[in-house]
C-alpha cells in the first residue's frame, strides 16, 4: 500500500480539497478544483504548458480553453517537498454531447470519426468524463509518478458520477496508463494528432470492470485512495461538475 491520509479538507457550501501522502511518488497528492485552489490551478496550468511546449506538442493546448476554470470539473496535483508541482492531470464532464469531447476534434476527417462519436454517444447514458493535459516535469520520479496520475480516471468516474472515463494521447503514452485497467481502442485508427508525429489513440476505463485488467498494486492503491476521497464524492453537486469540452 502506497498511500496514507495526510488531510481532507471541507467547509459548509465549500468543494472539498483531498490532500495526501503517496510512497512511490515521494510526494503529495492534491485533488481539487479550480475554484477551491485557484493559485495550485494556476500552478498546474504554468507546469503543463511548460511542459507541453518542451515536448513540442503545444498545439495540442488551447491555451485560452485551459484557462477558463469553467472547463475542468476536477484537477490532481503532485507536489514534491518543496511544494512543487511536478505533475499533474485534470478531468472534464461529465459529458451531455458528443460534441463536448476534444476527441471529434482530434479525428476530424479521419477515417475512425464515425467510431469515435459513436463510443462516447453509447456511453453518454452511463456517464462519461474525460481525462485531459496529463503532464510530469522532466524526469522526475518516472513511473511512479505516471502511475499516480494514471488512477485519476478511476477516482473522477467516482467523484463525478460517472461510469465511464476516457483519454487520447499518443500510443507509447497510454501504453504506460494501462497500469489503471484502462483498454486502448484497437479497432478505431490512430490519428495524426496534434501533427503527424504522433499516433494518438483513445483509451477508456470502465469504473465497474477496471479491476478485471489493472495490475494488482494499483488496485490496492486505488481502493486506498478512494477511501480518502469519500468526502468529495458527497461534496461535489451538479453545478460544480458541468466542465466542457476542449484543451
Amino acid at each position: 500500500m502506497s498511500t496514507s491520509l495526510a488531510e481532507v479538507t471541507t467547509a459548509p457550501g465549500a468543494v472539498e480539497t483531498a490532500q495526501w501522502w503517496d510512497v512511490g511518488t515521494d510526494c503529495t497528492l492534491v485533488m481539487s478544483t479550480p475554484g477551491a485552489e485557484p493559485e495550485l490551478w494556476d500552478d498546474f496550468i504554468d507546469g503543463a504548458l511548460y511542459s507541453y511546449r518542451e515536448h513540442g506538442a503545444e498545439r495540442a493546448i488551447d491555451e485560452d480553453v485551459l484557462r477558463d476554470p469553467a472547463m475542468t470539473s476536477l484537477f490532481l496535483t503532485a507536489l514534491d517537498s518543496t511544494g512543487t508541482v511536478v505533475g499533474g492531470v485534470r478531468a472534464q464532464g461529465p459529458y451531455g454531447a458528443v460534441e463536448e469531447s476534444h476527441a471529434v476534434v482530434e479525428w476530424d476527417g479521419q477515417p475512425g470519426l464515425t467510431a469515435v462519436r459513436k463510443m462516447i454517444g453509447d456511453r453518454l447514458p452511463f456517464g462519461v468524463v474525460e481525462i485531459k493535459t496529463a503532464w510530469t516535469a522532466k524526469h522526475d520520479r518516472g513511473r511512479n509518478l505516471t502511475a499516480a496520475l494514471a488512477r485519476m480516471p478511476l477516482h473522477a468516474t467516482a467523484i463525478l458520477g460517472a461510469k465511464f472515463a476516457m483519454a487520447t494521447a499518443a500510443a507509447h503514452v497510454l501504453d504506460r496508463w494501462r497500469s489503471s485497467g484502462g483498454i486502448v481502442v484497437s479497432r478505431i485508427p490512430a490519428t495524426p494528432y496534434p501533427d503527424a508525429r504522433y499516433q494518438t489513440k483513445m483509451m477508456w476505463w470502465d469504473r465497474a470492470e477496471f479491476a478485471r485488467s489493472a495490475e494488482p498494486q494499483q488496485i490496492s492503491t486505488i481502493l486506498a485512495e478512494s477511501r480518502i476521497l469519500l468526502p468529495l464524492m458527497a461534496g461535489l453537486d451538479a453545478d460544480d461538475t458541468a466542465a466542457g469540452s476542449d484543451a
